[in-house]
């Protein structure tokens, strides 16, 4: 669990300075837990989101200073644990409070059967995306529009995620960095939906 890993376009060599731009630009997940914090203002669900949110901060930014394997776990434990939470907290807003609970492990089911066909631990994020902004556009729903950029943001941050280590030799700094930017305003915007439908 502590061997290294080399897993970007950026790391070239083990130490705790081998990924600037991607360890600098998790800044963007804790920019985006102040921000809804703030927003919160005392809500209880917002709070969560923001400590959540403050957690992938955390793990990720450890992850790019150290490159090891129990870090990297840590990583995508921190962005599961605040997808399942979230899962959770929608369907208890938008639809029945009773059933909130299964949104969790759904959530975990798509994701391994995803996984399993090739597509990864975050190609279930993105359909669950779009699949509810289409549920709540069906419904007329406002608040499908916010779904809908956060998807198509999503998408974009997931391609360039993807093809961090086919560009290295035209981007030496690889395209990582941008997936933690774009993710942060991800984030802020999914988070901030949750806060603005618990206010009376």
């Amino acid at each position: 669990m502590t061997d290294y890993v080399d897993g970007y376009c950026e790391r070239v060599a083990p130490g705790l300075w081998g990924e600037p731009l991607n360890s600098l630009t998790n800044l963007a997940f804790l920019v985006a837990a102040v921000l809804v914090w703030r927003l919160a203002a005392g809500d209880r669900t917002g709070r969560l989101l923001a400590a959540l949110i403050g957690l992938v901060f955390a793990t990720s930014t450890v992850f790019h200073l150290l490159a090891t394997r129990w870090a990297a776990v840590g990583d995508s434990v921190g962005i599961l644990v605040f997808a399942l939470v979230y899962a959770v907290l929608l369907t208890r807003a938008f639809c029945r409070r009773r059933f909130a609970w299964l949104a969790a492990p759904a959530f975990l089911a798509l994701t391994v059967v995803t996984a399993l066909l090739g597509g990864g631990l975050y190609l279930s994020a993105l359909i669950g995306l779009a699949a509810f902004a289409a549920v709540l556009a069906f419904e007329r729903d406002a608040y499908w529009a916010h779904f809908a950029v956060a998807g198509a943001i999503f998408a974009l941050s997931l391609s360039l995620r993807a093809v961090d280590r086919d560009v290295c030799d035209y981007v030496p700094a690889g395209t990582h960095f941008l997936w933690h930017l774009l993710n942060g305003v991800v984030l802020w915007l999914v988070s901030r939906v949750l806060v603005l439908k618990n206010r009376p």
